[in-house]
């Protein structure tokens, strides 16, 4: 078990970023590589957004598969945002800026987090508590640099 942990925090770490020119993790394909922010609520599942429905946001394009999710959205983004600006919750935990999944995800009262894949998810959801709090402080230091 240590060895797949070792394995996927070696993966975490090839995949790192800068936080500072990209305060939300985005691709191409704009925040949660295209993905609805608001469905990991509403349906909770991904769902792919659409170029019909976008809005701007701390520096990036939101993707949304319907008005209604674009207008929850734009109402409140701070409840429908990922935290960490998306970036891996785990990775975040562990002092890293890492890319994120759109499948792996995890909503905790009320706060949506991602991951870089299932299997960190999965390595993550072992001491969520944990993970959120040491997350949040790494956080905190590395996007107010």
């Amino acid at each position: 078990m240590r060895t797949l942990a070792l394995i996927s925090l070696v993966t975490m770490l090839a995949a790192c970023t800068n936080i500072t020119s990209k305060p939300t993790f985005q691709t191409e394909f704009g925040a949660l590589r295209g993905y609805d922010p608001v469905a990991y609520f509403t349906e909770e599942r991904p769902v792919k957004g659409s170029a019909d429905f976008t809005t701007a946001h701390n520096g990036a394009t939101w993707h949304f598969s319907s008005k209604t999710n674009k207008e929850l959205f734009d109402s409140n983004p701070e409840k429908y945002s990922p935290e960490y600006g998306g970036y891996c919750a785990y990775g975040m935990a562990n002092g890293f800026v890492v890319s994120s999944d759109p499948e792996a995800f995890t909503v905790v009262d009320g706060k949506l987090y991602m991951n870089y894949s299932l299997g960190v998810r999965n390595t993550w959801s072992k001491d969520i508590p944990g993970n959120i709090e040491s997350a949040d402080k790494n956080w905190a230091s590395k996007s107010a640099k």
